[in-house]
């Protein structure tokens, strides 16, 4: 593999990662950015994501040569300097590694429970709008092996960068499938003989006391106003018990501690 030396910001080539911040907003048409290297590592190796560029700091290119070789013949590899680097992103940017992939079709959440093994452990997020509890959250359910992870139309995207980033690539790894109508999702689960434990402050049972059968399906609420009631008064409802008076776990955090209770 031969690095492409790029020393202007505006080459055509490099066009992908121009102002990275704006254009997540605005989004990438069916692309993505992958940060840092454990997060290439995990893109080159995937076998759902391709990547189609790769972008490096000039003095970051000598560490990556055993990660570079499991990219396919002929990916681009764009080497520059810091000056050109920050140009193009739009700012710092002290990682020095970027990635350019491409997002696979959007896979139906009936399609993915189909796929799933028979004592599968999956978790399923209602209005997760912010991207640091969305990667924690994907970095917890690989750690303690959750299947997979499903998310209504109000949560944010999985692959946006910091996701990603903060995720530490697996939201590149844990299989992920939206969903828009939740009740009819809820639903299927049953038909599936999923238990379904709903996570609230004010569960009626605390999770120390809570024991899943073969499948189960972990439900996780946006901070503040958690799930909504119509899914509580459908569901079992499990607590993490802390000190009275303050509800000090976020999302994040919760689910790592019920992730890990409800682990095998």
């Amino acid at each position: 593999m031969d690095p492409i030396r790029i020393d202007d910001p505006h080459d055509p080539r490099v066009a992908a990662y121009l102002d990275i911040r704006e254009r997540d907003l605005a989004g990438r048409q069916g692309r993505f950015v992958a940060e840092g290297k454990v997060v290439l590592d995990l893109l080159l190796s995937s076998s759902r994501f391709g990547a189609e560029s790769v972008l490096v700091l000039e003095n970051r290119l000598g560490g990556l040569k055993d990660i570079l070789h499991k990219a396919p013949a002929g990916l681009p590899v764009y080497v520059v300097s810091t000056k050109v680097m920050d140009a193009i992103a739009g700012f710092h940017m002290h990682r020095g590694i970027l990635a350019i992939g491409r997002k696979e079709a959007p896979q139906s959440a009936g399609t993915l429970l189909d796929a799933l093994p028979a004592q599968a452990l999956v978790v399923v997020l209602v209005g997760i709008a912010n991207h640091d509890n969305m990667g924690s959250i994907f970095r917890n359910a690989a750690a303690f092996g959750a299947d997979a992870v499903f998310m209504d139309a109000t949560c944010c995207d999985p692959l946006y960068r910091k996701a990603i980033r903060v995720s530490v690539g697996a939201a590149l790894k844990i299989p992920f499938a939206a969903f828009t109508d939740t009740a009819g999702f809820t639903a299927d689960l049953d038909r599936r003989a999923y238990d379904q434990f709903a996570l609230s402050p004010r569960g009626l049972i605390d999770i120390r006391d809570a024991r899943r059968g073969g499948r189960l399906a972990l439900y996780l609420g946006t901070e503040g106003e958690g799930l909504p009631q119509s899914l509580l008064v459908r569901l079992q409802t499990v607590r993490i018990t802390m000190s009275k008076g303050f509800d000090s776990l976020n999302v994040a955090a919760a689910s790592a501690v019920a992730l890990h209770h409800f682990s095998r």
